[in-house]
């Protein structure tokens, strides 16, 4: 897989419904009400109505970055910032761009990958992360233990945005 700095990962649109939020939600065992209970969520939590939970968005994100990589991509970290509920009924939009591509010392490629989930105009969440992708045809990142796998290099992974 050729991948280059500056790279466009196709747009991924995702309507979310009351399945997709409980389903999450509950394989991750977030019992939490206001990921089930759309009453709840309105009168307590002040939402709109079921929002998405964390692991479920982790879950989407990583679905969205192996989608573009294809089997061979192995996720190595990601860090990301959750700006807004993600409501039943919304159209979950997520964009992704590399933001650079290095090859570390035991010869893994690695992208670094910034990806917007929007939500209409809004960012909802914001994340970079960092993917193993093969460096050849033979390459494969899946076979790499110990020191010939390294996600932690060539530093900390810092989300782009300027707000905190």
């Amino acid at each position: 897989m050729k991948v280059s700095a500056g790279d466009r990962l196709p747009a991924l649109k995702v309507d979310v419904t009351a399945r997709t939020v409980i389903m999450g939600a509950s394989s991750s065992r977030d019992w939490q009400p206001q990921h089930h209970d759309h009453a709840w969520a309105l009168n307590r939590a002040g939402t709109r109505d079921i929002f998405l939970n964390t692991p479920n968005q982790g879950g989407w994100i990583e679905r969205y970055l192996t989608d573009w990589t294809g089997p061979a991509g192995r996720l190595g970290k990601m860090r990301f910032r959750m700006r807004r509920s993600i409501c039943v009924g919304d159209a979950l939009v997520f964009d992704g761009v590399v933001r650079s591509v290095s090859t570390d010392a035991a010869g893994c490629t690695w992208a670094d990958v910034d990806v917007t989930l929007s939500v209409g105009e809004d960012s909802a969440t914001e994340c970079v992360a960092r993917i193993a992708v093969p460096a050849s045809d033979a390459d494969n990142p899946w076979a790499r233990r110990g020191d010939d796998w390294t996600p932690d290099a060539p530093g900390p992974l810092e989300l782009n945005s300027q707000r905190s």
